[in-house]
């Protein structure tokens, strides 16, 4: 089953996590960590139908990622101060997804692959096993949601 699943999603993961790191190495080495864990809960896995899987697949590599991304926040607040922009550029990196950190696990994806990676909600609706309308009006959710935490910053 979990060989199956790597050849179902492995190619698309890799690319949706390269978009997300810009690094094809760090891409590849979260979706090899998200696979382990899929081994880890394979009878989890087996109740599960195929779309299941694959969001299941998606939400644990995006949450691999975001525990990186605030690990490597925390070494760079405590090793550095940023002396040039390119090192700006990596603090909002880092302030972007913590903003979206605060959106529930499914808003947060489907937010970050509608907009960061150009899916639409027809084609967000056939890997979530969701009508359209439901993911426009999650996406709807998730925009409303950033809005107001950023009015209360």
């Amino acid at each position: 089953m979990i060989e199956a699943l790597y050849h179902l999603c492995q190619k698309e993961l890799t690319d949706w996590c390269q978009y997300m790191t810009h690094d094809r190495a760090q891409a590849e080495d979260l979706v090899q960590e998200a696979f382990l864990r899929a081994l880890l809960h394979a009878d989890l896995l087996n109740g599960l139908d195929e779309c299941q899987r694959r969001a299941w697949m998606y939400r644990t590599v995006k949450n691999l990622y975001v525990d990186k991304i605030r690990h490597g926040f925390r070494e760079t607040v405590t090793d550095r101060i940023p002396e040039a922009a390119a090192e700006t550029a990596e603090f909002l990196k880092s302030d972007f997804a913590m903003l979206l950190s605060t959106l529930p696990d499914e808003e947060r994806m489907l937010f970050t692959m509608r907009y960061l990676q150009g899916y639409n909600a027809t084609e967000l609706g056939k890997i979530f096993c969701q009508p359209p309308g439901t993911i426009r009006s999650k996406l709807s959710s998730a925009r409303k949601h950033l809005r107001e935490t950023m009015k209360g910053e």
